[in-house]
């Protein structure tokens, strides 16, 4: 009896670990994408004087971004795996529209040397969620209502321009973001159902677990940037 209930543990334990493979494996695409566009866009001197010179296109961009990731988080259950991922790809390459303006503002060293601070980081919060044997539901949502409260206080820093709130929502973004990474590999490895391995409704549970650490390593990095980035 103890013999099967171990190789029944064993078998969901390699089930997981193959899931996260995959969890990773779509957050990596989507990462690698945001970063070429991103580069490429940033590189080229027509798209840079579009986005900065109309304000209406950049508004366009944010909107279309926010429609795709709202509409994949709400009805992804109701789309195919392969409509899922097309979605989540695409909104990889809108956000790398978007985010190209950061090669304006920072030098491309600084740059990078804050994408490799925000991999180690994200790397180790990550397997923190994923080993820890803490339930880390309570930290979650405590840290989502900071992030509730940090997103309030960065729109109102839109219109006043404080220089204190600016540093202190910088700093208060790092920490939320840290430990969403911590929470919500854990909350995605909870979520994952044993046993439907290779369904529609595993591949389509991986691009969302996928999504959601890509958002949270994507916001650690543009903190972390105003802290690490030079300017131009």
């Amino acid at each position: 009896m103890d013999q099967t209930i171990l190789e029944v543990e064993d078998k969901a334990i390699a089930e997981t670990q193959r899931f996260f493979v995959k969890v990773y494996g779509w957050m990596s695409a989507a990462l690698i994408v945001t970063g070429l566009v991103a580069v490429a866009a940033g590189s080229n001197a027509e798209f840079m004087n579009l986005i900065l010179g109309s304000q209406y296109f950049f508004i366009v961009l944010l909107f279309a971004e926010l429609l795709l990731v709202a509409s994949l988080v709400s009805w992804i259950m109701k789309m195919t795996s392969q409509t899922a991922a097309f979605v989540f790809l695409l909104y990889s390459v809108l956000n790398g529209l978007t985010i190209s303006v950061i090669f304006l503002l920072f030098t491309t060293d600084s740059i990078a040397s804050t994408f490799f601070i925000t991999a180690g980081t994200f790397a180790i919060m990550s397997i923190y969620g994923f080993f820890t044997k803490s339930d880390l539901t309570k930290l979650g949502n405590l840290l989502l209502m900071c992030l509730v409260g940090l997103i309030i206080a960065s729109l109102i820093n839109i219109f006043y321009q404080n220089e204190s709130l600016y540093w202190i929502t910088t700093y208060a973004g790092v920490l939320i973001f840290v430990g969403l990474i911590a929470f919500d590999t854990q909350k995605i490895k909870k979520l994952n159902i044993t046993g439907n391995e290779g369904t529609e409704t595993d591949k389509k549970e991986s691009i969302i677990g996928a999504l959601t650490l890509y958002l949270d390593f994507i916001n650690l990095f543009l903190m972390l940037l105003r802290i690490f980035g030079k300017r131009r």
